[in-house]
C-alpha cells in the first residue's frame, strides 16, 4: 500500500516539479506588481491573469502528458486542457493534472490500435491526423461538458480547504504532513496537493497559507538544534553543516536521519509544524507562490508586502522553538546507546527510502547492466565485455549489454556511462541506478560498483 501511495504521489509531483520555476516567476510577478504588491505596476500586473489561467495549467498538462506518452502525449494533453480552460472560469490546475495524462493515455491506445495497419508512406499522415482529430474531439467535449464538471469539483475542494482554515483545523494537517515528509512523501504532499490548491487561493486572495505548511524549515531546525545541544562527538559535529544545508539551502531531507535514529522525535516535528501553522492562521499570513526548496531565502522572497515577512519569520521561529523544546528532553531520555554507527545506519536507511520514493532501483534489484555511450558501439561494447568478465571473477551472475545512450530501455536496472552522458541516461531510464566512470577500459574503475553489488 505504501509503495502504491508513493508511486501515485511521485506521479502527481512529477507534473508540478518541472514547472516550479514558472510558479515562482508567477509568484514574484504577483508579489511585486499587483495593486497591493511591493512595487505596484498596472501594465506588468496584467501578466498575472494569463499566466495562472493559461501558462501554468498548460505546462502541467504538457508534463503529465509527456510522462505517459512522451511528446505526442504532451501535445494532445495541452490541446485537451485548452478546452478545459475555455470551458471553465477558474484556474484549471486540477483539470490539467487529470486531462494531461488521460489524453496522453488515449492517444497511446489509439496508436497501438493503428500499429501495423498503415500502408507504407502514410505513417506520418496518419500520425498527425490521428492526434489532430482526437485532440479536436477532446477539446470540444471539454469546453461543452468536462470543464464545468471539473470546475464544480475544484470549487468544492477549495471550499473544503477554506472551511478547514475557517474552523481552525488546519494545524491538524501537520499530523499527516510531518511524518509524511520523513517517508519522502513531501514532494507528493507539497507539489501534488498544496501547490495547485495554493495557486488558486493566491488568484482569489493574493496569498495562500498552504505554501507555508510543508515548506516551513522550523520543525526540522528544532531537531537539528536539539542534537546540537544534547549530544556529543561526531553526531553533534554533523549538526553544524546540517543546519546550514537545511535552513539556508532548504534541503529538508538532511534532518530525516536524526528523526529516524529516535522515532519518538516525530512528536516534536508534529507539534512544531502545528505551532507554525497556528501562528500563520492567527495572523492570516500566506505566501504568494510555492517556495522550492524550503529555504529561509525562498520563503522570505515570496512573503507578502508589509508585516507578512515578519510573520513568516515568526512562524518559522515558533515552529523551531516548539520542536526544539519537545525534542531535547526526549533525546536526553533516549540517547544512552546513541552512536555514530546508528547515525550512519539511519542515513543509509534514508538513502534507501529516498530512492524508493523516487522509484529508483537498488543494487539488490540489479539483474542486468547496460553500458552506454554516444554511439552504443565501440567503447561501450568493449567496456561491457570487460565488466562482464570482472563480474564473473567476483562470482556475480549479472548480464551486461551495451546501448546508445539515447536508446537505453526505460526499465533498465543499472547504467554505466561517462559523466558527459549521465543526464541523458537518467532521462532515458529515470528509475535506473546511474554509475559514471572516466575510462571504460580501466578495470579498476569497476571495483566500487562490484563491491556495492556484492554487499547488496
Amino acid at each position: 500500500m505504501k509503495q502504491q501511495v508513493q508511486k501515485f504521489g511521485r506521479f502527481l509531483s512529477s507534473m508540478i516539479m518541472p514547472n516550479i520555476g514558472a510558479f515562482i516567476a508567477w509568484g514574484l510577478i504577483t508579489a511585486f506588481f499587483i495593486p497591493t504588491g511591493w512595487t505596484p505596476n498596472e501594465k506588468l500586473s496584467s501578466l498575472v491573469g494569463p499566466m495562472i489561467t493559461w501558462l501554468l495549467p498548460l505546462l502541467i498538462a504538457y508534463s503529465g502528458g509527456f510522462l505517459v506518452a512522451k511528446t505526442r502525449g504532451a501535445v494532445i494533453g495541452t490541446i485537451a486542457t485548452a478546452g478545459l480552460i475555455v470551458g471553465a472560469s477558474v484556474p484549471m490546475f486540477l483539470g490539467a493534472m487529470i486531462m494531461g495524462p488521460l489524453a496522453a493515455w488515449l492517444i497511446s491506445v489509439l496508436d497501438k490500435s493503428l500499429h501495423g495497419k498503415i500502408r507504407a508512406g502514410f505513417e506520418m499522415l496518419v500520425a498527425n491526423f490521428s492526434l489532430g482529430i482526437l485532440g479536436f474531439a477532446l477539446a470540444l467535449i471539454n469546453v461543452a461538458v468536462v470543464g464545468g464538471i471539473i470546475e464544480g469539483f475544484s470549487s468544492a475542494l477549495s471550499a473544503g480547504v477554506g472551511a478547514i482554515v475557517n474552523a481552525g483545523l488546519l494545524p491538524l494537517v501537520s499530523i499527516l504532513v510531518e511524518p509524511g515528509k520523513i517517508l519522502f512523501l513531501n514532494n507528493a504532499i507539497n507539489h501534488g496537493v498544496f501547490t495547485p490548491l495554493g495557486a488558486e487561493q493566491v488568484e482569489a486572495a493574493g496569498k495562500s497559507i498552504l505554501f507555508l505548511i510543508e515548506t516551513n524549515p522550523g520543525p526540522g531546525m528544532g531537531i537539528i538544534l536539539a542534537y546540537m545541544v544534547a549530544t556529543k562527538g561526531r553526531i553533534q559535529r554533523s549538526t553544524y553543516g546540517a543546519s546550514v544545508i537545511h535552513f539556508l539551502g532548504g534541503i529538508h531531507e538532511i534532518y530525516f536521519p536524526y528523526v529516524l535514529m529516535r522515532p519518538i522525535l516525530v512528536v516534536a516535528v508534529i507539534l512544531g509544524g502545528m505551532g507554525g501553522v497556528i501562528t500563520n492562521t492567527i495572523f492570516g499570513n500566506g505566501l504568494v507562490g510555492p517556495p522550492s526548496p524550503g529555504s529561509i531565502f525562498a520563503l522570505s522572497l515570496l512573503s507578502t508586502k508589509g508585516v507578512g515577512l515578519l510573520i513568516t519569520w515568526l512562524s518559522i521561529a515558533v515552529a523551531g522553538v516548539i520542536s526544539f523544546l519537545v525534542a531535547v528532553p526526549l533525546l536526553r531520555r533516549n540517547k544512552a546507546d546513541l552512536d555514530i554507527g546508528e547515525f550512519e545506519s539511519a542515513q543509509s536507511e534514508i538513502s534507501g527510502m529516498k530512492a524508493a520514493s523516487k522509484g529508483k532501483k537498488t543494487f539488490a534489484q540489479v539483474k542486468s547492466i547496460i553500458f552506454a555511450c554516444d554511439a552504443g558501439m565501440g567503447s561501450s561494447a568493449a567496456g561491457a565485455t570487460l565488466l562482464q568478465n570482472s563480474l564473473k571473477e567476483a562470482g556475480l551472475s549479472i548480464s551486461v549489454s551495451h546501448a546508445q545512450v539515447s536508446q537505453i530501455p526505460q526499465d533498465a536496472d543499472l547504467v554505466v556511462t561517462q559523466n558527459a552522458f549521465a543526464k541523458q541516461a537518467e532521462e532515458a531510464a529515470p528509475s535506473a541506478i546511474i554509475v559514471t566512470i572516466n575510462n571504460f577500459m580501466d578495470k579498476t574503475e569497476f571495483e566500487p560498483l562490484i563491491k556495492n553489488l556484492k554487499n547488496s
